[in-house]
């Protein structure tokens, strides 16, 4: 997989990158799923921090979170502290923080390649939106690719386990974090980032 990042992220030819995609998430996917039936009845979620720099940190942080979530992990973002906690087990937390990791290389090589030439305002709205649809179509991405991995084992096992994990889950988020709120949306001002936006998470290597 991380050989697969490497090239995902040194080539700059969307079509070569999309073709690595659906076999690197589907592997991930899939080593998930092995690693869930093969657990010790002791295993138990973590937490880990992973940052969150800025600028648009919020719009990151977002990213993070769809990544985390589609990879049966749940975030807190912390914004006066800039990271994000990532809960979930061992196993998915790795594979979440290197996703991650290249995605936001991905997102960051093809903003710069797709932005405006002029104009602070408009292209600070530009990455703001671009990284918000960026987030949101890369999310659906790997919600499909987890679902159809989940869809060729046919055992009666996975689904509760899946479910008990998560509940588990969730309950670590609620004891470190009791009082956490969801935080503001961000906004999306500029049209020609939302769909530069889009079109590069298609093109986004999921290694």
């Amino acid at each position: 997989m991380r050989a697969l990042l490497a090239k995902a992220e040194g080539t700059d030819f969307p079509a070569e990158a999309e073709a690595f995609s659906a076999k690197a998430q589907e592997l991930i996917a899939k080593h998930s799923i092995e690693s869930v039936l093969t657990a010790t009845p002791d295993a138990a979620p973590l937490a880990r921090r992973l940052g969150v720099d800025h600028p648009y940190e919020s719009e990151k942080a977002t990213l993070l979170d769809a990544v985390a979530r589609a990879n049966h992990c749940h975030t807190v973002w912390s914004p006066e502290l800039a990271f994000s906690t990532v809960f979930g087990f061992d196993a998915d937390i790795d594979a979440v923080e290197m996703l991650y990791t290249s995605l936001l290389v991905q997102a960051n090589r093809a903003m710069a390649r797709d932005e405006p030439a002029k104009g602070k305002a408009r292209v600070k709205a530009f990455r703001r939106s671009f990284l918000v649809a960026y987030a949101h179509r890369i999310g659906e991405r790997l919600e499909q690719a987890t679902r159809h991995e989940i869809a060729r084992h046919h055992t009666t096992d996975l689904l509760p386990v899946l479910h008990s994990r998560d509940l588990q889950v969730q309950e670590a988020v609620t004891r470190a974090f009791p009082r956490t709120v969801r935080a503001r949306g961000s906004r999306v001002d500029s049209l020609e980032g939302w769909e530069s936006g889009r079109a590069a998470a298609d093109e986004a290597e999921l290694a």
